[in-house]
């Protein structure tokens, strides 16, 4: 059994929290652990990038971030909630409630319309659809005009605005994005990141994003680094050129440790 070696984290005032996670996936001699040990917050009104050479727990930090995937030991808070020991119809509530998800592939419903989709989370939930806020929502992300238009008479561009939108219409205390630039054009990636960081500066909200892209954690108010499981250390205020050098050392040591394997 792995010792704590700190006091858990309090959470209060921070959106997400995360305290000495490990997840480990299989048993006896075929473990592999894709997490070890991360401690991190995030407050709100923050933009955060999360970065790694492959392999290096991003995916994983993500999923036990937002209650996609269960810790195997320490614990993670939502806006306050610890998310251990919540069954899985009030883990599904919370992250309807609290939580918005933007993903690459957009993950639209192609019978529904750009207004039925943004409206889909709140209906799911048998929540009174605000239609004011929809539309405040939509204008925001410049689709008000193509509310009735379906997923397929859009470009992927504007379907990742449409998945900001649901992201956003409800409030929610985090917003994950998962490489939410990795299928788009250079000149729309960069609008769709800087609908990103709209309701963290005007809203107060956080963002978590998991992206391989520098250009796209350059817009992040700060970059934390993964390797192997572990933090491999962050950036304020990053650059572009300051990530991709960052990347760069992460990747030749993550080779190395390849070979020396």
């Amino acid at each position: 059994m792995r010792k704590r070696t700190q006091e858990p984290i309090d959470g209060t005032g921070y959106s997400v929290v995360l305290d000495d996670v490990r997840r480990v996936y299989g048993r006896g001699g075929n473990t592999v652990t894709a997490l070890n040990g991360i401690s991190m917050k995030f407050a709100p009104g923050t933009f955060t990038a999360v970065m790694g050479p492959s392999g290096s727990g991003k995916s994983t930090f993500l999923h036990c971030a937002a209650g996609l995937d269960r810790p195997t030991s320490g614990s993670v808070l939502i806006d306050g909630q610890p998310l251990a020991g919540l069954s899985e119809r009030k883990l599904t509530e919370l992250r309807r409630e609290r939580i918005g998800f933007v993903f690459q592939s957009f993950n639209l419903l192609p019978a529904l319309t750009v207004w039925q989709n943004v409206c889909l989370p709140q209906e799911l939930d048998g929540r009174r659809v605000h239609k004011e806020a929809v539309r405040q929502v939509l204008d925001r992300v410049g689709l008000a005009e193509r509310h009735k238009h379906r997923p397929g008479e859009l470009s992927g561009g504007q379907q990742q605005r449409v998945a900001i939108a649901r992201a956003l219409v409800s409030r929610p205390a985090v917003i994950f994005a998962d490489e939410p630039t990795g299928a788009l054009d250079t000149q729309t990636a960069a609008d769709v990141l800087e609908l990103l960081r709209e309701p963290v500066r005007s809203q107060g909200q956080t963002v978590v994003m998991v992206t391989h892209d520098p250009v796209a954690a350059s817009y992040a108010d700060q970059v934390v680094f993964l390797a192997d499981g572990v933090l491999a250390g962050s950036l304020t205020a990053p650059t572009a050129e300051q990530v991709a050098d960052r990347m760069t050392h992460l990747g030749a040591r993550s080779n190395l440790q390849v070979v020396a394997g």
